[in-house]
């Protein structure tokens, strides 16, 4: 498995110890997206920049497979079509007449 990791986690953790620990003053975007040279630093460090809308690497990659498998547990094979509302209670002709008027005027 192809280990992953989002680029913007490491731009607030930088951030974070920048302006926290070290009390320095950081200003984020006046340089440009930060993104691009946190992403560089990961290759550097043998780790894939992952997507940031998809989460934080690996682990997302883990939760997504995990709802995956939950999902196809859950969803039906026959999927039965819920039963439409306007069309009255679904317990059949036995709840109400048997016939009435063919149109709505009267």
């Amino acid at each position: 498995m192809t280990e992953k990791y989002n680029p913007w986690t490491v731009v607030n953790v930088v951030f974070r110890h920048l302006a926290e620990e070290e009390g320095l003053h950081p200003v984020l975007g006046e340089s440009g997206d930060p993104s691009g040279p946190a992403a560089d630093l990961l290759r550097a460090l043998g780790v894939t920049p992952g997507l940031p809308a998809q989460g934080d690497g690996h682990v997302a990659e883990q939760v997504r497979d995990e709802l995956a498998a939950l999902r196809a547990r859950f969803t039906p094979v026959d999927p039965v079509e819920p039963p439409d509302p306007a069309s009255g209670p679904a317990s059949g002709p036995a709840s109400g007449p048997a016939s009435g008027p063919a149109s709505g005027s009267g």
